[in-house]
């Protein structure tokens, strides 16, 4: 069941593991090897959790904005247009914008995709 995000105006907390293990109980994951949540959608950030099953593979793709990849659990590997980069549980890769990887799962994992805001915003900090 496809939840909306939640919105962070008076501080929320998330319960990644429960979460992780939620997405692998759903269609998407028993059907593909990986599903996906969007924890938080605002206008400057957006906070993805995907599980992805051991030896399973997200095509290649890119984004617009910087990207962060924090591996909760497991073992990811990207490929990007010019090297392989490993990030095990506990690291974090900073992607920078429109930069083409594809994702790989040694081992089942979990893992944080977080999503900065376009260029042609103004920050106010």
């Amino acid at each position: 069941m496809m939840k909306p995000p939640t919105t962070p105006e008076h501080g929320t907390t998330f319960e990644l593991a429960r979460i992780a293990g939620e997405l692998r109980a759903e269609e998407p994951y028993l059907r593909d090897g990986h599903a996906a949540r969007t924890l938080i959608r605002t206008p400057d950030l957006r906070i993805i959790l995907i599980a992805i099953g051991a030896g399973k593979t997200i095509s290649e793709h890119h984004t617009s904005v910087t990207a962060s990849v924090q591996t909760l659990s497991g073992h990811v590997r990207l490929h990007l247009p010019d090297r392989t980069v490993d990030v095990s549980q506990g690291q974090l890769l900073v992607l920078g914008a429109g930069l083409s990887h594809d994702v790989h799962a040694e081992v089942d994992s979990a893992f944080l995709l977080t999503l900065g805001w376009p260029e042609n915003k103004q920050s106010t900090a």
